[in-house]
């Protein structure tokens, strides 16, 4: 079992930066993709960054040259910098990860966090 906390969400104005936080604990060994997703009022949850446990990471079209996944293996830490925020950033922000091959689709990880929320103000 792997459990997931995220932390670092918060309220910050359109151009600002936030760096979200996520913590796993339990079996790690077994992870080999680890993922952020969000979740906006009314909308699909969708993949917003990824890494896997080569380091290769991949990024939604909205985010890139904005967003950075990186990975702390020391402190079993996931991070995501989120830089040049968005209104249309606003969501809740999800940790996932999962044992198998990476992939966009939500359905694949089977690890969740709480999430942790982030509203962008115009």
């Amino acid at each position: 079992q792997v459990q997931l906390s995220e932390s670092g969400g918060g309220s910050v104005q359109a151009g600002g930066s936030l760096r979200l936080s996520c913590v796993a604990s339990g079996y790690i060994p077994i992870i080999h993709c680890m993922g952020w997703f969000r979740q906006a009022p009314g909308k699909e949850r969708e993949g917003v960054a990824r890494i896997d446990s080569t380091g290769r990471t991949g990024y939604a079209d909205s985010v890139k040259g904005r967003f950075t996944i990186s990975q702390d293996n020391a402190k079993n830490t996931l991070y995501l910098q989120m830089n040049s925020l968005k209104p249309e950033d606003t969501a809740m922000y999800y940790c996932a990860a999962v044992g198998g091959f990476c992939s966009w689709y939500p359905s694949n990880f089977g690890y969740w966090g709480q999430g942790t929320q982030v509203t962008v103000s115009s």
